[in-house]
């Protein structure tokens, strides 16, 4: 089992940044591809990033590239999530998600082991 945690959500101004963490706690975290999800209300869980087992590959959805950064220490056991320049429109509950696997983990949720449970993130214009 891995158990994971999110935080640092928040309500920020567009234009502004935040910065979410993901600590996890169980199993060898190094295993695990990590991904990034967010869900609005009314709509599906959307993929936002991943990032492989040892940090090296990543993995970004069109409509945060190049906006938001994914990384990850291994010897801390979390994940990250910085948000740079953001949008009325990346506002949503962000989740972080586990998947055994040594590659970059992709943006299919159900191929995702292991789920927080969610930290919310508001934007306002």
């Amino acid at each position: 089992q891995v158990q994971l945690v999110e935080s640092g959500g928040g309500l920020v101004q567009a234009g502004g940044s935040l910065r979410l963490s993901c600590a996890a706690s169980g199993r060898t975290f190094s295993g695990y591809a990590m991904g990034w999800f967010r869900q609005a209300p009314g709509k599906e869980r959307e993929f936002v990033v991943s990032i492989s087992w040892n940090g090296v590959g990543t993995f970004y959805a069109d409509s945060v590239k190049g906006r938001f950064t994914i990384s990850r220490d291994n010897a801390k056991n979390t994940v990250y999530l910085q948000m740079n320049s953001l949008k009325p429109e990346d506002t949503a509950v962000y989740y972080c998600a586990a998947r055994y696997d040594y590659g970059l983990g992709g943006s299919n949720p159900r191929m995702y082991d292991y789920w927080g449970q969610g930290t919310q993130v508001t934007v306002s214009s």
